[in-house]
């Protein structure tokens, strides 16, 4: 359960649980202010809301996520909705931004090691297909699919085992959709947990294994991709709301 970071008062999040599975691609379904976007912070270490309870099990074993470099040291990484605002320093090097949530992989006694900065920052530029003139482009001056093709870089040169997708395909074209769907297909086949959380409910359909669909802050179904449909998501929430109002 999480409460409103200001309105203490206010219940955001109520008894939600759910698992992901490793190699598989979960998906959290609902309409604008069901709380998907608060579940998703108050995991990543507590960065949304305050007198959280609950815990995270990994293999049965309670995870410490009570900041978010212990979150990341636990192998979680969470890519926000907001890239611009939150998810990279758009005036600074692609080859800065890619490494940003693992310096450690780049450094040596505390000292970045340029050369080894920037063979990282072009491996994963030709991984995540990021189209620039070289590393050393600035992240603001990239279109918003390549964007968000670097924040996936950046989270994944930290090498997670779970991947919180947080409307990963929002103002971004049809090819660089595309592309971001094959690279979370990759990534499950690699053994990564995925979670992704979209407003589009075809993008889900399409790219996830189960259905979680969330409702003012609780979840009120759960399905199978192959079994789902926008009309039995819609049907979840009106139930959920049905048995608010009972």
């Amino acid at each position: 359960s999480v409460y409103h970071p200001i309105h203490a008062e206010r219940q955001v999040i109520k008894n939600v649980s759910l698992n992901v599975r490793k190699g598989e691609v979960v998906g959290i379904a609902g309409l604008m202010g069901a709380g998907r976007t608060e579940f998703a912070m108050s995991l990543f270490g507590r960065s949304y809301g305050r007198h959280i309870t609950g815990e995270v099990l990994h293999r049965g074993k309670p995870v410490d996520l009570s900041t978010v470099s212990r979150a990341v040291a636990n192998g979680i990484a969470y890519v926000t909705e907001d890239r611009k605002t939150y998810g990279l320093n758009l005036i600074d090097h692609i080859k800065h931004n890619v490494t940003l949530a693992n310096l450690g992989g780049v450094s040596s006694r505390g000292v970045i090691d340029d050369m080894r900065e920037m063979s990282v920052a072009n491996d994963y530029r030709k991984k995540t297909n990021i189209r620039a003139s070289s590393v050393y482009q600035l992240t603001g001056n990239l279109s918003g699919g390549n964007q968000q093709k670097v924040v996936l870089s950046k989270w994944l040169f930290a090498d997670p085992e779970l991947l919180i997708l947080d409307e990963p395909t929002r103002g971004i074209d049809v090819g660089a959709k595309y592309e971001i769907y094959t690279i979370i297909a990759r990534l499950a086949a690699e053994g990564k947990a995925i979670i992704v959380i979209s407003s589009e409910m075809p993008e889900l359909l399409g790219i996830t294994d189960r259905i979680y669909v969330m409702n003012e802050g609780r979840i009120v179904g759960e399905m199978a991709a192959s079994d789902a449909s926008q009309e039995k998501i819609m049907r979840a929430i009106v139930r959920g709301e049905g048995k608010k109002a009972s």
